[in-house]
């Protein structure tokens, strides 16, 4: 019998994953199924994006490029880094990831250990978890709290901090609740932080262009006093809907690139060539696309929380940034997996539950708004049908 390491045994997956198999397979039987699950813009990829790639493919960009991407577009990302966050980063400390779960994944495996702690926020993206727990590392989870605007507790997450501290997680704007923590909460991380000089910390901004109501995003590359242990992450999957071309970068501080550079030659060699050349234009190219995408998400988020709050039982906070409503569901009377299954097998709607981000997540679903106008108001009707044929029973 094939043996296989223990650490296999730990690892978890992305539930939404599973619930778009299922989803898929339901429609291809006949049902009409809205999906409200996975967290994909609806959107093109913009042409100018496309036929950038399409040109590097007849130019003859079909070879390998350097493990840490082609330097044209390390520069065009820290020009786009100074122009949005007004920081100043080197080319020489940004790395080209095929996707954004390569640079949780080089980083965690860095800190990762057994004996080690890593802090992650919770409910938050569940690869955060599966990778701590794969490395034998205690994943501690920072509870994010609605009564909090789903933003991280700095006290919180600087108390959960312990000897055995090797790195800790950040997610703003987050994903499944949509909160954005505001300025003055995360300087109080950071000063805190200065209590604690040997913990690492991995700023996950991915949705860092998808803020409303006047919110201003805060990178933690506004910080150089933690600059010398911050891993950014970010990328072009949701700004500019690219989640198909796997691109992603990072930015390091300077002990931990090299270690990056290894990992990424040992992994995967390179991010394709032609999809770096489409980054360099979506970064280097028109930003209206961004706007008018990041608008017509606004207009959504209003559709599906007015709509949410109108359910039986049902409340939802307003989210700040991302593309999700995490509504709250505890007074229905179902667990929120049940619920979010139901849904898709009776009601032909696929969303998530929220224990599938983290034990905190129980009493929640998430919905992704990243769908038209007409589907969420459609999906909303066959919520409130359900629940009403339910609580009727």
């Amino acid at each position: 019998m094939l043996k296989t390491i223990a650490g296999f045994d730990r690892i978890g997956e992305e539930n939404a994953f599973a619930v778009l198999a299922r989803a898929t397979a339901l429609a291809a039987s006949g049902r009409d199924i809205i999906n409200l699950g996975i967290g994909q813009p609806d959107f093109r990829t913009p042409e100018h994006i496309v036929e950038a790639a399409v040109k590097a493919l007849r130019d003859g960009h079909h070879g390998y490029t350097p493990a840490t991407g082609i330097l044209p577009l390390r520069e065009a990302v820290a020009a786009d880094i100074h122009r949005r966050l007004g920081a100043e980063v080197s080319p020489e400390r940004i790395t080209i990831v095929p996707g954004g779960k390569v640079t949780m994944f080089m980083a965690i495996l860095m800190f990762g250990e057994p004996g080690a702690e890593i802090l992650y926020p919770d409910p938050g993206f569940p690869i955060y978890r599966s990778m701590i727990e794969f490395t034998g590392a205690k994943a501690v989870p920072v509870p994010i709290r609605e009564e909090n605007g789903f933003a991280f507790s700095a006290d919180e997450t600087l108390a959960l901090i312990t000897p055995a501290t090797r790195l800790i997680i950040v997610n703003s704007p987050a994903n499944p609740t949509g909160g954005v923590t505001p300025k003055a909460e995360i300087d109080k991380l950071v000063a805190g932080l200065a209590r604690f000089p040997d913990v690492a910390i991995m700023s996950d901004e991915i949705y860092g262009q998808m803020v409303y109501d006047g919110e201003a995003h805060v990178s933690l590359l506004s910080y150089p006093e933690i600059r010398d242990r911050l891993i950014l992450l970010d990328g072009w999957s949701k700004t500019y809907a690219m989640t198909g071309w796997r691109m992603g970068f990072s930015i390091w501080p300077d002990r931990l690139y090299e270690m990056a550079r290894k990992l990424a030659v040992n992994s995967y060699s390179c991010v394709n060539a032609p999809a770096q050349f489409a980054g360099i234009a979506a970064l280097t190219g028109p930003q209206d696309c961004v706007a008018d995408m990041v608008a017509e998400f606004d207009r959504r988020r209003k559709v599906v929380v007015e709509g949410l709050n109108g359910l039986p039982d049902v409340t939802c906070a307003t989210p700040k940034g991302a593309f999700y409503a995490f509504p709250n569901i505890s007074k229905t009377g179902w667990k929120a997996k049940p619920l979010a299954s139901a849904l898709l097998e009776d009601a032909g709607v696929a969303t998530i539950g929220g224990p599938d981000f983290g034990v905190y997540g129980e009493g929640y679903i998430r919905l992704s708004y990243a769908n038209s106008t007409e589907n969420i108001l459609k999906a909303l009707d066959r919520i409130r049908a359900f629940l009403e044929r339910r609580n009727a029973a």
